[in-house]
């Protein structure tokens, strides 16, 4: 029998997560990897579980997660918006709690382009008088 599983994208900064949600025991897995040892840092732990501890599902589901680009930070700002977005897809009376919280609002922050004439995106070659 096939498993049931739901399915949300989480993107912040270059950073793309594709997270899958499944009936479980609440282990979290990134690029097969237990959370804590692939983002190594504590605070990033709990981001990523802010979507599960708010709706009170914590224990509920088991999430798989393939992260790529960006940082550490922005990877673990997309696993959480993926993680809400798949939450969402389980169960539509989620939504409002996981909006209100801002969990499902894409951080439309990016790296600004680097113009022409400048070394970086604002950062122009040191002015000389001679």
């Amino acid at each position: 029998m096939a498993q049931v599983q739901f399915y949300g994208t989480g993107r912040r900064k270059n950073a793309v997560a594709r997270v899958y949600i499944y009936p479980g025991e609440g282990n979290i897995t990134v690029n097969n990897r237990d959370l804590l040892s692939y983002f190594g840092r504590r605070v990033l732990e709990t981001l990523v579980k802010q979507p599960l501890e708010i709706t009170g599902t914590a224990g509920r589901f088991d999430v798989k997660v393939r992260a790529k680009g960006g940082g550490i930070s922005g990877q673990a700002g997309a696993v959480r918006m993926g993680i809400a977005r798949a939450l969402v897809q389980a169960d539509p009376n989620l939504r409002p709690i996981l909006k209100k919280a801002g969990f499902l609002t894409r951080d439309p922050r990016m790296k600004e382009r680097r113009k022409y004439g400048l070394k970086k995106a604002r950062r122009a070659p040191q002015f000389s008088k001679r």
